[in-house]
C-alpha cells in the first residue's frame, strides 16, 4: 500500500517446487533458523544498497516481522495518516551469502500470521484509481478527504470485519495474508522508493507474495540484499482506493540461490501453475511485458515454440491487476502446469528470461 507518490511459502520444509532442484549450497548449509528483531526501530524506505541488517546462508529459513504500511501509527479513531514517518516500512536489507549479479534468488514463502488484532484502509487525497491524482488530475474544486476504516479480525474463523463509515452496513471478509513489499536492490546503482515495484520487486502488492507460494528475484548486487514489509490481511484486485488491509506481519521465509541463472523480472510458482509479472505503465506494456515472460519460461523450460506457447496461452491463460495506483501497474499472467508438457528435465525453473525494463 501507498498514500503519496514520491520521487524516485507453504511448501514443505524439505521440498521444492517442482522446477527447482535444490540448489546446493542450501544442501550444504542445511536449514538454520535465523531470528531478526529488529524491525521496530531499524526500518528502511528504499530498496537499495544498505548495510545488511543481517547475514544469511542458501538454505536458512528467516523468522522476522515488519510494521504495517504507516510504521503501526494508526491505531484509533482519530489518529490521521501524519502519523506515519514514511510509506511502507521496509525489514532488511538481509545479505544472502554467494549471491551475485546474474542468479536468482529463490523465497519460499513457508508461514505468514498477521501481528495484531486490527487492520486498518485509508483513503489520501490525491492518491487512488478512480479520483484526481497526481497522474490523472481534473479540474475539482474541493478534494476528497482522507478516511480512515479500522478492520476488526478474528483469528479464529479467519476474517476481517467490514464496517461502513456512513452506514451500519458490516460484512466479513476472509484473510489472505501476503506482503505488499518483497524485493532486492536495483540495478546500476539504484535506490528506490518503498513504494516503488519494478524489475527488483519492490511494492508489487500482488497477492501471490502467499504462503504456497515461490518467489523468483533476479540478483542485481552482491548478497541480493533482501528486503520484506506492507503486510496485508486482504486486499481487492488493484488496491484501488489506496490501501489493502494494512498489518504488521510475522514471517517465516526460506532462501536458497540458483547460480547463473537470472530473469529479469519476479516470477512466482507453486504446485500447480507458473506466474509471471509485467510492471509498467501505461498498463498494456505491463500486460506485455507479463506475457511475454510467460511465453519464454514455457519454450525454455518446457519445450514448446515461441508461437505454441503464444497460442496455448491465448486459450488458457490467467491475468490479473495487482494494483493501479503506484509508480508503475503491477500485473501477474499465469498458466496452469496441466496444460503443460512435461519439463525439461535439464532446466532450472524461472530463471531464464529478458532483461529487465
Amino acid at each position: 500500500m501507498t498514500r503519496r507518490i514520491v520521487f524516485v511459502v507453504s511448501l514443505a520444509l524439505l521440498v521444492c517446487v517442482d522446477t527447482f532442484a535444490m540448489p546446493q549450497a542450501a544442501q550444504n548449509s542445511g536449514q538454520q533458523v535465523v531470528h531478526y528483531k529488529g524491525a521496530l526501530d531499524n526500518v528502511k524506505y528504499v530498496f537499495g544498497v544498505a548495510p545488511p541488517v543481517a547475514r544469511l546462508r542458501p538454505g536458512n529459513i528467516l523468522e522476522a516481522s515488519s510494521l504495517d504500511c504507516f510504521g503501526n501509527g494508526i491505531q484509533k479513531p482519530g489518529d490521521t495518516t501524519a502519523n506515519a514517518k514514511g510509506d511502507n516500512p521496509l525489514t532488511g536489507p538481509f545479505f544472502v551469502e554467494g549471491a551475485e549479479p546474474g542468479d536468482t534468488l529463490v523465497v519460499r514463502i513457508l508461514d505468514l500470521q498477521v501481528d495484531g488484532n486490527q487492520g486498518v484502509g485509508a483513503f489520501s487525497p490525491g492518491f487512488g484509481a478512480i479520483n484526481s491524482t497526481h497522474y490523472t488530475p481534473f479540474l475539482e474544486k474541493d478534494p476528497l478527504a482522507e478516511k480512515i476504516w479500522f478492520y476488526p479480525i478474528d483469528h479464529a474463523d479467519n476474517t476481517a470485519t467490514f464496517q461502513a463509515l456512513d452506514s451500519a452496513y458490516k460484512v466479513k471478509i476472509p484473510l489472505h495474508p501476503f506482503l505488499g513489499c518483497i524485493g532486492v536492490a536495483p540495478a546500476n546503482g539504484e535506490a528506490r522508493s518503498s513504494i516503488v515495484p519494478a524489475e527488483f520487486g519492490g511494492n508489487m502488492d500482488a497477492p501471490e507474495v502467499s504462503v504456497g507460494n515461490t518467489l523468483y528475484l533476479p540478483v542485481n548486487v552482491s548478497g541480493a540484499l533482501f528486503y520484506f514489509g506492507d503486510g496485508h490481511a486482504a486486499m481487492g484486485d488493484g488496491e484501488i482506493a489506496g490501501s489493502a488491509i494494512e498489518v504488521p506481519m510475522r514471517v517465516k521465509l526460506q532462501i536458497d540461490v540458483v547460480k547463473g541463472k537470472h530473469s529479469g523480472w519476479p516470477r512466482f510458482e507453486n504446485d500447480k501453475e507458473i506466474m509471471t509479472t509485467g510492471i509498467y505503465r501505461p498498463v498494456d506494456d505491463a500486460v506485455r511485458i507479463a506475457f511475454t515472460e510467460l511465453v519464454e519460461w514455457i519454450h525454455a523450460e518446457y519445450g514448446l515454440s515461441e508461437l505454441d506457447a503464444y497460442e496455448l496461452l491465448s486459450k488458457v491463460a490467467k491475468i490479473h491487476l495487482t494494483e493501479m495506483v503506484d509508480p508503475n501497474y503491477v500485473v501477474v499472467a499465469s498458466i496452469e502446469k496441466k496444460y503443460l508438457p512435461k519439463k525439461i528435465a535439464a532446466a532450472a525453473s524461472g530463471t531464464t528470461g529478458s532483461s529487465g525494463r
